[in-house]
């Protein structure tokens, strides 16, 4: 393999490695904006970054690391001064970072901020949540204005060539109006395909983008009739666009991250290749065709060579996937956000099995069809059966994260503040090994027992039978990079939301005995394959 350029360096392995996709230096894209420089600024929610990309030759720099004070950027846009403003929605901050490079905290009574544009030097943020406000905030001290309330969850918004704010509700499929001093607002389009952002061209052209699979973007003649215009770019969950002086388009995706040129006519040209959001949670079932769980969707990591956009199918777009595990035809998924779901890929049907669960992670079927669940958050190793009766199997572990089962039907559970992989069984759980680092995607093949330690970035290999152990891996591109310092976790609910949920670095092993790892730092699906 060659050399990353994502500071993890390439990993020392006994096995032979393969990406089935290609790392991308992109990781999630949200909020985009053209800065005084030129470039164009990606605020990176997943990653807690923000970056700068030049437009022409695709170059990332990270201006906003994932270690300085700013935990989740969901959109940003620039003051008159050069002034960089920064909506941080899981703690609720507004930041000001000076073109100096010092931050500033404007606001944290702003719940939830997302939407966040600059008129001159005033300044404007909206709130991703029922029933919120849009507000104006003032750097340089003075209490928050209030214009309206009432957005169904509110997002990226502008100010038009009339004068006025724009913003959508994304839950209602509208897009409204109002007077920055205040005002009535104005309904200006409904029944809009699922609006996540409002952008102006340089001809005052409104475009509503759409976070749906097909990456609608509707086009508005504000200026006559209001005549409607969609475009399909292909683009799976569009997120946000900023227009360059030759009006040339650049759209971001929450889903695959990237940024990609997108033509009046629908065609696109990737600038940062897309990928994978995570990738968590990873699969293979009885067809050989691999599956990952992507946060935001259920995505088939297997690209095709000749595609230059860096993306992946998109099996299912929706919040939230995390853990994965196939059953004959079937998946099974967790959400971190406390859901056990059924999917069936063949009538593309879901059913929910388990709800309010404690952050529910890693998923299993044992041999006599019982799903076993990791609840990371309750400390329990769980079970769900055919009824979708839950039954507790194991608790008051520390922080259980993956579970694997062996054909025998005996299952195991990975740990990883306790650093250790334990047995679950009738007499409760007990360690099978520790001192394993921070061990967290788990997985069984024949007489052996492996697991990705995140916190020192190795492959171990356990026997069942003996108890020896070994490295099978290290190097390897999960977790955290490695010159990146250690934060708490953000919260993974805000007022009511969905926040941020923890990285998980999953494991699978195929029929052959190779095994399939979420490079989460990378956005990769590694298949790490047995030596001939």
């Amino acid at each position: 393999m060659t050399e990353r350029a994502s500071g993890y360096g390439v990993p020392r392995t006994r096995r032979e490695a393969h990406r089935l996709n290609p790392p991308h230096p992109l990781w999630g894209s949200n909020g985009v904006a053209f800065g005084p420089d030129g470039r164009l600024y990606v605020a990176q929610f997943l990653a807690g970054r923000i970056s700068a990309v030049d437009a022409a030759t695709g170059d990332v720099e990270t201006v906003v690391p994932m270690d300085g004070p700013v935990e989740s950027p969901d959109d940003l846009a620039f003051g008159a001064d050069g002034s960089m403003y920064i909506a941080d929605l899981v703690p609720g901050r507004v930041w000001r970072r000076s073109p100096e490079g010092a931050y500033t905290l404007v606001s944290d009574e702003v719940e939830v901020p997302n939407g966040i544009t600059c008129v001159g030097d005033r300044l404007f943020v909206n709130e991703m949540k029922t029933d919120g406000r849009l507000l104006e905030l003032f750097p340089e001290g003075g209490e928050p204005v209030v214009l309206t309330d009432g957005l169904a969850f509110g997002n990226a918004m502008q100010l038009g060539p009339d004068g006025c704010l724009y913003y959508p509700h994304m839950i209602s499929g509208q897009v409204w109006r109002i007077p920055p001093d205040g005002g009535v607002p104005e309904m200006v389009a409904e029944d809009v395909h699922d609006p996540v952002a409002v952008r102006f061209d340089r001809g005052g052209v409104l475009h509503v983008l759409s976070r749906g699979p097909e990456g609608f973007v509707t086009r508005v003649d504000l200026h006559g009739d209001g005549t409607r215009s969609l475009v399909t770019s292909g683009v799976t969950g569009l997120d946000n666009a900023a227009f360059d002086a030759e009006n040339r388009m650049f759209v971001s995706s929450f889903a695959g991250g990237g940024i990609t040129e997108l033509h009046p006519d629908g065609r696109t040209r990737p600038v940062v290749p897309r990928g994978l959001a995570g990738p968590y949670g990873v699969t293979i079932d009885l067809g050989g065709t691999v599956w990952a769980a992507d946060h935001y969707r259920v995505a088939r990591p297997e690209h095709p060579a000749d595609d230059v956009s860096g993306d992946v199918a998109t099996e299912i777009l929706q919040p939230f996937f995390h853990g994965i595990t196939a059953d004959g035809g079937l998946l099974h998924t967790t959400s971190q956000y406390g859901g056990v779901r059924t999917y069936d890929p063949a009538t593309r049907a879901t059913r929910v099995r388990a709800s309010g669960l404690n952050q529910p992670l890693g998923i299993a079927v044992r041999s006599d069809g019982l799903l076993v669940v990791a609840e990371t958050g309750a400390g329990r190793v769980i079970g769900v059966d055919a009824a979708d009766t839950v039954t507790v199997l194991a608790e008051g572990l520390d922080h259980p994260v993956d579970v694997a089962c062996d054909t025998g039907g005996r299952c195991y559970v990975s740990d990883d503040r306790l650093g250790a992989v334990l047995r679950v069984g009738d007499e409760g759980p007990v360690v099978l090994a520790d001192g394993l680092g921070a061990p967290q995607g788990l997985a069984v093949h024949g007489d052996d027992l492996f697991t990705v330690d995140v916190e020192h970035r190795r492959l171990w290999s356990v026997s069942l039978t003996t108890g020896e152990r070994r490295v099978e891996a290290e190097d390897l591109a999960v977790g955290l990079p490695p010159d990146v310092e250690r934060q708490p976790d953000p919260a993974l609910f805000a007022h009511g939301v969905p926040g941020l949920a923890p990285r998980f670095a999953g494991l699978a092993a195929a029929p052959d005995g190779s095994l399939l790892l979420s490079s989460n730092g990378e956005g990769t699906v590694l298949r790490l394959a047995p030596n001939p």
